[in-house]
């Protein structure tokens, strides 16, 4: 392994620091159920390594929704809004570069949460990128990664957020498990808990229902280990830096600094569970190591890990303070290419994802990419002239064009409308939920009717995603009927722009001298009104001398 790529995590400087200047200040904001969270750290390329230089958290519980709605509350949102504004103003100071901020369950379910986040768009002017429960494990899974050494023996990881527990095993390269259980402290906390101490009944009620939940997850992880593995469990959130707290208080008289590293057993948190189970509200305030936020979340959070710990068939826990905020940063490096060496694994993960779920639903990957091949030489031909799209954009174009016919899996008929939904629920990697709603949206159109405001799927994107999908699909049409009869008729294609004439000229060459490529010129007639509409032009089909 290449230790140069280690990432270092060091406590806050109070003050901004002096640079090097090839280094660069990133900021990553976690907006999870319970809090939002920041960290700002300094990245150096050359080694490449990142070093945290400062921390905002603030507990703005998200997670705490109308019950009869399912919407987040205005005054929640007001004081996430608040939460941010000051993490913008404190990564400012700090001139980073930046802000990569994601959003977990409690906007993830939230009727109204992507009205949250149009919301911040409009008054802060950050994007908040929305992910489903397997990527916030995978992107766990590198922050703990960033900060501990796995030496290619496989780790079990626990995280117990707010309003999800993700569960992930892996060695230094591959997450071979992810998984993320609506089971989280402030859910649980609002939904089962009313009496204050906990009474017995609701107590045994809480236990039996986290049970249930884990169950699955806990079974699937097992599935991947044979018999002699003996994974070590690292558990990182809140919650189990409060739960280590508490222990090393009773124990060792003092709280270490840092915790990471520090280990209890399952029999001692026994013990913590029992003990919090008595005491109420402002006698769980008053126990060495808890804050007063957190002793109102405690109990369920304490009862998942020692459920979690159960059911796993595991004594002892050690304690990682890197979670989902340092894998924001380690995903982003992986994206830029700083990382080469060390992870080089996970830095393909998207095309990874995509070819999987082409493969499990048996996409004829030769035609696929052909198609996709196609659709990206469209694109590059075309850049700077009829439109201006994203290297993001590219490669989602790119993941649609190898699934587009994925549908097909279920039924011919209608299958660009089963393609949608396996792309859109078939929780791929790498990717934002934004991202997989255009990917999905762009296989939903590229065939039949074009995008139109009232697909509610469609209309559901921000504006600058639906000019994306309008425009891209319009090539992916194209580009599957270069391959109508998927026997590769066409070897390539050249795109010719007349500007005076409003004409682009679509130059076939064939695979084979013989081919006339009759029937893909014939499926190009066919499908071009769509992409003519789209850029205001004709397009010319012909075989290449």
């Amino acid at each position: 392994m290449d230790t140069r790529a280690m990432v270092s995590l060091q406590t806050n400087n109070p003050t901004p620091v002096a640079l090097d200047k090839q280094d660069r200040i990133i900021a990553s904001i976690d907006v999870g159920t319970n809090s939002v969270h920041m960290v700002i750290v300094r990245i150096q390329p050359t080694l490449p390594a990142f070093t945290i230089i400062a921390r905002e958290k603030d507990t703005v519980r998200l997670g705490d929704r109308c019950f009869q709605t399912g919407r987040l509350k205005p005054e929640v949102m007001d004081r996430a809004i608040a939460a941010l504004r000051r993490c913008q103003q404190l990564a400012a100071s700090y001139q980073a570069e930046k802000i990569i901020a994601v959003a977990t369950s409690a906007v993830r379910e939230a009727s109204n949460g992507r009205e949250f986040l149009l919301r911040v768009q409009e008054e802060l002017n950050l994007t908040i990128d929305l992910i489903s429960g397997v990527e916030e494990a995978r992107r766990i899974y590198l922050g703990v990664l960033s900060s501990m050494e796995f030496s290619e023996q496989l780790h079990m990881i626990i995280d117990i957020g707010g309003g999800s527990t993700e569960l992930i095993l892996g060695d230094h390269y591959e997450a071979k498990f992810l998984s993320s259980t609506k089971v989280g402290a402030v859910r649980l906390a609002a939904e089962f808990v009313t009496t204050d101490p906990v009474s017995e009944a609701e107590f045994h009620y809480l236990q039996a229902y986290i049970r249930g939940m884990l169950e699955r997850p806990t079974e699937e992880l097992k599935s991947c280990l044979n018999n002699t593995e003996k994974p070590r469990l690292v558990g990182t959130s809140g919650t189990i830096e409060a739960l280590a707290a508490i222990h090393a208080r009773q124990t060792l008289g003092f709280i270490p600094s840092p915790l990471a590293g520090y280990e209890f057993s399952r029999s001692d948190l026994e013990q913590i569970v029992y003990t919090l189970a008595q005491l109420d509200r402002h006698q769980r305030s008053q126990v060495p190591g808890l804050t007063e936020p957190r002793s109102e979340i405690i109990l369920p959070g304490a009862l998942i890990l020692y459920e979690a710990m159960t059911m796993l068939g595991i004594e002892v826990i050690t304690v990682v303070e890197a979670a989902l905020r340092e894998g924001i940063i380690v995903d982003w490096m992986l994206s830029q290419g700083l990382i080469t060496d060390r992870l080089r694994y996970q830095q393909s993960i998207r095309q990874r994802s995509v070819l999987k779920i082409a493969q499990k639903y048996q996409v004829n990957l030769t035609s696929a990419d052909r198609v996709a091949k196609f659709a990206l030489e469209i694109f590059d031909q075309t850049f700077d002239i009829l439109h201006y799209r994203s290297q993001r954009d590219r490669e989602l174009l790119w993941g649609a064009a190898i699934l587009h016919n994925c549908g097909i899996f279920i039924s011919h008929s209608s299958h660009h409308k089963h393609s949608y939904y396996l792309i859109r629920y078939g929780e791929l990697l790498g990717f934002t939920e934004t991202e997989i709603e255009v990917m999905a949206n762009l296989a939903r159109y590229h065939r039949k009717a074009p995008p139109k405001k009232k697909h509610e799927s469609y209309q559901s994107l921000l504006s600058k995603d639906r000019l994306a999908v309008s425009q891209m699909s319009a090539m992916l049409r194209l580009a599957s009927a270069l391959d109508r009869r998927q026997i590769g008729a066409v070897q390539s294609i050249k795109c010719n722009f007349y500007p005076e004439l409003r004409e682009l000229h679509l130059i076939l060459t064939p695979a084979h001298p013989s081919e006339d490529c009759a029937l893909e010129l014939w499926s190009l007639n066919q499908k071009k009104e769509v992409f003519e509409t789209e850029f205001a032009l004709n397009l010319v089909t012909e075989l290449a001398a």
